[in-house]
């Protein structure tokens, strides 16, 4: 019996630490629109409407506005100044994510009989996105520091970065070895800039970028983006 009660406190333990790990907070006073405080940035939001792997507007998104931890903003703006001195702007995808649009992710690939769009995953079973880590259930987004972006020129004309965004393969990989030259320069352009800002970039996606120093490490928030 005692030892029973010991196990049993045990495995109590590691649940309410793991839930005090995995906060869920509704309180977005840390946060602030990316226009706000970068007024030349360009936005499509692609999770505010219906063209994204899923293939349906993803919930959480009720306006096409991209919020940021206010530290990540800083940092940001210190990026984009660098970039329009070179003659870009930014282009954003998706900054923070609620929890509520990754349970979303989740559950349509749960969906046997949805299969989205197959354009962003056109190598790969619907359920290879959960076992590659592509889609997981907790996302660095939902912390408010991560950000999905690229460059454009400053006249808004096109920056041809060999791939696009949320393009689930080893083509979205930043150092993908079958890209031009001019393709590989503007890849490191945009991450040259994002490093030097104090953001660190991602393995599998050339667009993928977190402030290393990120506010809420343990936080993972709810509101709605409006």
């Amino acid at each position: 019996m005692k030892k029973f009660i010991l196990m049993f406190v045990f495995c109590f333990t590691l649940l309410s630490y793991g839930a005090a790990e995995d906060k869920i907070s509704y309180d977005k006073t840390g946060f602030d629109k990316v226009y706000n405080v970068i007024d030349d940035a360009v936005f499509d939001m692609r999770y505010y409407s219906p063209y994204n792997f899923t293939g349906a507007k993803i919930r959480g998104y009720k306006a096409p506005v991209a919020y940021m931890t206010k530290e990540s903003l800083k940092a940001l703006a210190v990026a984009a100044e660098d970039l329009r001195k070179q003659g870009y702007r930014i282009l954003v995808w998706d900054t923070y994510r609620p929890q509520k649009a990754v349970d979303h992710f989740v559950e349509w690939i749960n969906d046997p009989i949805n299969p989205g769009n197959k354009s962003f995953y056109p190598d790969l079973e619907k359920s290879d996105l959960i076992a590659g880590d592509y889609i997981m259930p907790k996302s660095g987004h939902t912390r408010g520091s991560t950000i999905d972006l690229t460059i454009i020129k400053q006249d808004g004309s096109f920056v041809d970065m060999g791939g696009t965004f949320d393009l689930f393969s080893e083509i979205s990989h930043p150092d993908y070895k079958k890209l031009t030259k001019k393709q590989k320069k503007n890849r490191k352009i945009l991450r040259d800039a994002m490093v030097k800002a104090g953001f660190k970039g991602l393995d599998s996606e050339w667009w993928h970028f977190t402030l290393k120093d990120e506010p809420y490490k343990d936080t993972y928030f709810n509101f709605d983006v409006e």
